[in-house]
């Protein structure tokens, strides 16, 4: 996952008001109710002490939406020896607030969601192991979009942080073939980011375990009944830690089938990649072609694998709800 150089820190009491202020413009929330509402709010008898940041990891997902608009999945992974926890009974119990702000420089407008998490996890798991969980807005699509995601720790004030960046907001309502980006995700996930009838416990692609791991992307305007065949390419390639792109032949994977595209043209397809892979940095590419026309349509996106796996647990976000006075 994404962890920007320009992370800023942020106190529990910050107002999603004031991570859009800054744009200079006034907020459209996604969040019922109004945009002033409290990203974490402060909590009586909490110990505020000196302020620090709060690393953690994240992706960003784009998938066609509702409307013309474009569906943007924010997936959040910290360790849970960053965040401070309470003892209840034998259990830890860990509490932050996830934020996602999507503001058009353009229009003049912003998109935002603040969503709330709580864990509660033996006393006995490693600070490195992960708790992670997304939030999803449906946004106008844009290539002039200021992304801001939050995370901030519910339990101990002034503990927070925040990373930024400019990225284009895809747009998916044209009638070309197209791919939807491609997400990463542990196999057989119970609970987890739901799209029709799949179901994808969003990973940090930092931090990927060697074993097998699920990828569904979305193609559209495929067509129905217009054969196809789909190749999913697995690659090393060299690695921010510095690792080399040396070492074992890239891993290919065919599939063949026919179109049986929903009404609005969108095909979901769920993948299991099952090749064990070595610690090191990887780009997975998901090729499509239409073999009726000849056109195809191509998406990839990078992760790492890491061999000090020391697990994760996917925790549900629930939204904020507005501030009654």
């Amino acid at each position: 996952m994404n962890r920007m150089s320009v992370g800023r820190l942020l106190a529990t009491w910050t107002f999603t008001a004031i991570l859009v202020a800054g744009f200079g413009f006034d907020a459209g929330s996604q969040v019922a109710g109004p945009s002033d509402m409290l990203v974490a709010p402060p909590i009586s008898g909490v110990d505020a002490g000196p302020a620090r940041p709060l690393p953690f990891f994240y992706d960003i997902y784009t998938f066609r939406g509702e409307g013309g608009r474009t569906a943007v999945v924010a997936a959040f992974a910290v360790q849970a020896g960053k965040l401070e926890s309470e003892r209840v009974g034998d259990n830890k119990r860990y509490r932050f607030s996830v934020t996602l702000v999507l503001a058009d420089t353009v229009l003049r407008s912003v998109t935002n969601r603040s969503d709330t998490v709580f864990a509660e996890l033996p006393r006995r798991v490693r600070d490195e192991h992960l708790l992670y969980t997304h939030i999803e807005v449906q946004a106008p699509p844009s290539h002039d979009i200021q992304q801001r995601v939050t995370m901030i720790d519910a339990t101990k004030a002034f503990v927070g942080q925040m990373y930024s960046k400019y990225t284009p907001t895809p747009d998916y309502s044209g009638t070309e073939l197209m791919l939807s980006d491609v997400a990463l995700g542990q196999p057989d996930a119970l609970t987890g980011w739901t799209r029709g009838e799949a179901t994808l416990a969003l990973l940090p692609t930092r931090l990927f375990p060697s074993s097998a791991f699920d990828v569904y992307y979305e193609i559209y305007n495929l067509p129905v009944g217009h054969p196809y065949t789909t190749e999913v390419t697995v690659e090393r390639v060299e690695g921010i830690s510095g690792g080399t792109a040396e070492g074992r032949e890239p891993v290919h994977l065919h599939f063949t089938g026919e179109s049986a595209a929903t009404a609005d043209g969108t095909l979901p397809e769920l993948r299991r990649v099952g090749t064990s892979l070595e610690e090191g940095s990887y780009r997975i590419t998901v090729t499509i072609e239409d073999l009726r026309t000849g056109k195809t349509a191509s998406r990839s996106r990078t992760f790492e694998i890491q061999n000090s796996w020391r697990g994760a647990t996917m925790v549900p976000a629930h939204q904020v709800e507005p501030r009654r006075g």
